[in-house]
């Protein structure tokens, strides 16, 4: 099975790629579902796809809006516009769209987005002789489901399934709620999200009062998902006919991408390399919870979700680790790594420091020089250029974290 990571931006494309990913997917300036991701200009997704295939990974863009009569002729233009790109793969929700692909771009492999809502066998068929051949299944269907599909499809129709992220309260994507709250599309690239605001009952008779959903004075989260996760699983997922598993994210951060990837990464190799005596590893697990996350479900995989699934108390994330760095470069004799900071950084700080198929270790930060070579006490400044000493061999790419409640060296 192919492992399928979202791509932001550019950066986030390498990332991606360095942390193990087979594929990566992403968006262009327009017509893709992630409008406040960074995305690609036409020169930005040209290098992503060389840094891509130079590494053996593919790429996939999302062009998956469902576009209104208005954005037909803005999408011929960018259709022309990226005709050159070496794109393996075009992902499509609306069928007016598709046949522009094949119009402009004859040759295109064309991949369903989980937009098109599909759930059964037939629709698959029938998309297939549309000339697709790849489907993004819809979150709604369990493991049974997408093995009788997978039974009764042609050879050479490969399906798609999200086994990680975020989870959308409406059925595959399909949300008016956005729209009619903010008029902010949901279906055009720009959600809103309040699925994860705070509701409470008003009566009509008495404005201004507010009774809560649940018992509870804060308010009732009721929209809110957990976050999907199968990294216990991989054996039941390559069992069900399933041929790439696909992270949601396009617009988490690095730290997110980086850490998601790698544990996913080793899951999957672990299946394949004894696929009969795989088991779970607790360690990607963990790994998985020191990023920013909701509570983990199994979303509709094994039986239609229940209130379990959904948070009622609250939509905040669980933020346990905060990510303080990346390296971008490392003097092997001197045992200096260069840092590029993301969050404040202070000598004495225990870190933990991780990369690419490699377990963490921790060490603390006892020496800190600035670009100058002048000791430093810290580092508050976004995205300033420190050197520490490590206490073993990094690469460029490698990252650094440390847990909240050790901040500043110390326990709160």
């Amino acid at each position: 099975m192919e492992l399928l990571a979202p791509a932001g931006d550019l950066e986030k494309l390498k990332i991606a790629v360095d942390y193990g990913a087979d594929a990566v997917y992403f968006g262009g300036e327009a017509f893709s579902l992630r409008a406040g991701a960074g995305n690609f200009s036409g020169e930005e997704m040209n290098e992503g796809i060389r840094y891509a295939h130079d590494r053996g990974v593919r790429c996939h863009l999302t062009v998956n809006i469902f576009p209104h009569n208005g954005d037909i002729d803005a999408m011929e233009k960018y259709l022309k516009d990226i005709k050159g790109a070496d794109i393996d793969a075009y992902l499509v929700s609306d069928p007016g769209t598709m046949e522009m692909i094949r119009e402009i771009i004859p040759d295109a492999e064309i991949h369903l987005s989980t937009q098109a809502n599909m759930t059964n066998y037939r629709a698959a068929r029938f998309w297939y002789e549309q000339g697709v051949r790849r489907i993004v299944l819809a979150r709604e269907l369990t493991l049974k489901e997408i093995t009788y599909i997978s039974e009764n499809i042609p050879d050479d129709l490969e399906l798609e399934a999200f086994v990680h992220g975020a989870m959308c309260i409406s059925y595959s994507g399909r949300c008016l709620l956005s729209n009619f709250m903010t008029e902010r599309d949901a279906n055009r690239g720009m959600c809103a999200h309040p699925c994860r605001w705070k509701y409470a009952l008003v009566e009509e008779k008495r404005p201004g009062e507010y009774y809560p959903v649940e018992e509870d004075a804060r308010g009732a989260y009721i929209l809110n998902s957990r976050d999907l996760c199968m990294i216990r699983h991989i054996p039941e997922l390559a069992a069900s006919g399933l041929s790439s598993l696909k992270i949601e994210g396009r617009m988490k951060s690095i730290f997110y991408l980086a850490v998601t990837v790698d544990a996913y990464r080793r899951a999957l190799d672990a299946y394949y390399e004894d696929p009969e005596n795989c088991r779970y590893n607790p360690r990607w697990m963990t790994e998985l919870e020191k990023v920013s996350h909701r509570e983990f479900t199994t979303g509709f995989y094994f039986n239609r979700p229940g209130n379990k699934d959904q948070n009622y108390r609250t939509s905040d994330y669980t933020r346990e680790y905060s990510f303080v760095g990346i390296v971008k470069n490392y003097d092997e004799a001197a045992g200096f790594a260069e840092i590029e900071q993301r969050n404040k950084m202070v000598k004495g700080d225990e870190i933990e420091v991780f990369g690419p198929g490699r377990d963490f270790f921790i060490q603390k930060i006892e020496t800190m020089l600035d670009e100058e070579d002048s000791p430093l006490e810290s580092a508050p400044h976004p995205q300033q250029t420190v050197k520490i000493k490590m206490m073993q061999p990094v690469r460029k790419g490698f990252m650094l974290r440390k847990r909240k409640e050790m901040q500043h060296g110390r326990k709160p």
